[in-house]
């Protein structure tokens, strides 16, 4: 609770990993899904883990992933990602292309933004991939962008207060926070269209 009210006091939320981690948990599996999905503090980046399926072949990955920048507006949700400790683990004696790549080593996991280049079908959300930075634009999801209540939610909430990073101290899981109060009048329009629409 210490730790909660410190990070307040500087504009920041502290959301403690062990509730992210009891979400993963308890959320229904799915096939298509990431399996056992691990989330640890590696200050100020947080090392996820997951066992996949990719095509065909099951694969143990982890990396760390720091968040550099976020872009949070009625018609953007951008944000920069920094990728890097990526490990990539063959779990069976599969004999797929995918497997006989990963355990060639030729692949240069320092570098992720340059292998997500090559790929047949790029994500819709994807803006930009160098070296390991990667740049997503969730509003580019036609299904984000088309949906009425992210975007009127969006509208009432940025003008006030926006979510500038994305960060971990300890066990937390820490969201840097800019208050804008001459905003006000602007979101108190879009919550009372919000609530008559």
């Amino acid at each position: 609770m210490l730790s909660m009210a410190r990070h307040a006091l500087g504009m920041r939320i502290a959301i403690p990993l062990t509730a992210l981690r009891w979400f993963i948990a308890t959320t229904p599996p799915s096939k298509k899904a990431p399996q056992d999905i691990t989330v640890i503090a590696r200050p100020p980046a947080i090392a996820i883990g997951a066992t996949i399926d990719a095509m065909g072949t099951t694969i143990r990955a982890s990396a760390s992933i720091k968040i550099e920048q976020i872009e949070v507006a009625p018609e953007q949700l951008r944000v920069k990602v920094r990728v890097a400790n990526i490990d990539l683990k063959v779990l069976g004696e599969a004999l797929t292309p995918v497997a006989a790549l990963i355990k060639s080593g030729a692949l240069d996991l320092s570098k992720p933004g340059n292998l997500i280049k090559f790929l047949p079908k790029k994500p819709d959300v994807l803006v930009e991939a160098q070296d390991d930075i990667i740049v997503l634009d969730l509003m580019r999801n036609p299904k984000i962008r088309q949906n009425e209540k992210v975007r009127r939610v969006l509208e009432t909430l940025t003008p006030v207060v926006n979510v500038t990073g994305i960060s971990t101290d300890g066990d937390f899981l820490i969201l840097q926070m800019r208050a804008t109060p001459l905003g006000i009048p602007r979101a108190f329009n879009a919550a009372r269209a919000l609530a008559s629409g």
